[in-house]
């Protein structure tokens, strides 16, 4: 799932991976994982993973991330504070700082790691951080652009975080040049080219719940066409 700030893509993501019966990940979740995965291998490996949550397996799935980079002498940042970090770089810091405090290469090296081991862990669905890119060669990846004119997306940032329109109106601005520069530094395209995608809904056309349904029937459809169709 992607989208400019308010376009939906977060709302209908949660709708999907609800109707599907499957995890949803956002940017939220992976931080809050990366807190937490200082917890020892042990004490992962005593859960029965068909028990244990999903944050608690996202855990221990960044936890063996830190331990491979390590023992391959990669730098994630040298623990999960800077996992934390790397994950919870916004598309303004990461497209327009000019001296970056993480590296492009690592950002890139980790966030590409991290979502392809999350996709290997099966049906998913992930908001954002370049996964249209980055599975972007992956058969059975469902690629979903939302999109609504910047004026309705205001409006929605000022109910849903309670500030003024114009504040909001600034915010939404801001977001979408930040996600452009993102999307133009580190894999040059325009991240709106409906060519990245296999859906592109308007939100301000279809409700949620009706954008929902749709990217819910075209998930089945693909999972269930004949390799390379």
């Amino acid at each position: 799932m992607s989208g400019n700030i308010a376009s939906g893509a977060r709302e209908v993501g949660l709708l999907v991976a609800r109707e599907l019966g499957v995890d949803f990940v956002d940017q939220q979740l992976m931080v809050h994982a990366a807190q937490r995965c200082g917890v020892t291998v042990g004490s992962m490996a005593e859960r029965d993973e068909r028990r244990a949550s999903f944050k608690e397996r996202m855990s221990g799935l960044f936890r063996t991330f830190l331990e491979r980079s390590a023992a391959s002498g990669a730098d994630p940042l040298s623990g999960a504070t800077g996992l934390e970090v790397i994950l919870s770089r916004s598309y303004a810091e990461m497209g327009d700082e000019d001296e970056p405090q993480v590296s492009d290469k690592l950002y890139l090296d980790t966030m590409t790691s991290i979502i392809t081991e999350l996709a290997d862990t099966g049906a998913i669905v992930l908001l954002g951080r370049g996964s249209q890119m980055i599975l972007k060669d992956v058969p059975a990846a469902l690629h979903v652009l939302c999109i609504a004119p910047q004026k309705l997306r205001a409006y929605r940032l000022a109910e849903r975080d309670g500030m003024g329109l114009d504040a909001a109106a600034k915010r939404t601005a801001e977001s979408d040049r930040g996600r452009s520069a993102f999307y133009r530094k580190f894999w040059k395209v325009d991240v709106e080219d409906p060519k990245l995608y296999d859906l592109t809904a308007d939100t301000s056309r279809l409700t949620f719940e009706t954008t929902a349904e749709v990217v819910v029937a075209a998930a089945r459809a693909k999972s269930a066409a004949p390799a390379g169709v």
